[in-house]
């Protein structure tokens, strides 16, 4: 495993979709667990494969419950809403306000290519919304409110 350089606001990549994920080998996992550790070493919730330079639809999330991996994730169903402060590793030393989902259910791939649904509520909606933006080549400082320094 290792930390990967995470691109920054303004990289032009952060703004391409992402591609989806086809072969499921150990590339992919060695992908994905450079992600986490980055993820970690970062003090972040979340992170998408573009942030590290890779166009894959490829997302690892820590919303408190540890790691859990989207490859080819889809948002399926969504309820309530949420107004809250985010922050992103692609835009250090700022925080924004931003609407989104209470409860969202997505579809995914796990690691080995086996589909699984599954429906999260509070932060780990917010931050599947938040990654699966990036995957989208959307940062959420385009939809934030009250965008300030820290």
């Amino acid at each position: 495993m290792a930390i990967r350089k995470i691109l920054k606001i303004g990289d032009e990549l952060l703004y391409k979709k992402s591609h989806e994920v086809t072969a499921f080998d150990e590339r992919l996992w060695g992908l994905l667990d450079d992600m986490a550790e980055t993820m970690k070493d970062s003090d972040g919730a979340g992170l998408a494969a573009v942030q590290v330079g890779i166009l894959r639809r490829a997302v690892v999330i820590d919303a408190g419950e540890g790691i859990t991996e989207l490859l080819n994730p889809k948002i399926i169903a969504s309820e309530g809403t949420q107004y809250g402060a985010e922050g992103c590793l692609s835009v250090p030393g700022k925080r924004g306000d931003v609407m989104r989902p209470m409860q969202v259910t997505f579809e995914a791939q796990n690691r080995n290519g086996e589909k699984y649904t599954r429906m999260v509520t509070g932060l780990f909606a917010r931050a599947v919304c938040h990654e699966l933006d990036h995957l989208e080549g959307k940062l959420y400082v385009e939809i934030a409110d009250n965008l300030q320094q820290y």
